[in-house]
């Protein structure tokens, strides 16, 4: 298991938000989410301009064992998609918490970030799962 970046936001979905410095939030999913998937093939990403609802279908991640969404853990605008995935998907295998990330959002409010998990507490997550 790798080591958790200590500073990003988590969902129970296994998704990943980091603060970026423009205002914007960065969105991938977990180690754990891609490792489950398997081998990423394909990436289906939403339209810049889009809005997304909290807990919404934005985006859908392929594997050669199953297709998953990628739900928005907050509410915004898609301000920039990672276009690189439409030719590499297997970048969110290989750097999840990097290069790999999908989408960045405006977000439309305040995020909650009670309704997130620390890395401590998605670890307890991962944890629980295991056992």
């Amino acid at each position: 298991m790798s080591e958790l970046p200590g500073d990003l936001l988590y969902t129970k979905e296994h998704e990943w938000l980091r603060r970026e410095d423009d205002g914007t939030v960065s969105i991938g999913v977990t180690d754990h989410a891609q490792s489950a998937l398997g081998d990423l093939v394909y990436v289906e990403l939403p339209e810049i301009g889009q809005d997304v609802e909290e807990g919404g279908d934005m985006a859908v991640v392929e594997s050669v064992k199953a297709a998953s969404d990628v739900y928005a853990p907050i509410a915004g605008t898609v301000a920039a998609v990672n276009e690189e995935l439409a030719d590499t998907p297997e970048t969110i295998n290989s750097d999840p918490y990097g290069e790999g990330w999908i989408v960045k959002l405006q977000p439309s409010g305040d995020i909650d970030e009670g309704a997130l998990m620390t890395p401590d507490a998605y670890q307890e997550l991962l944890d629980e799962e295991e056992a």
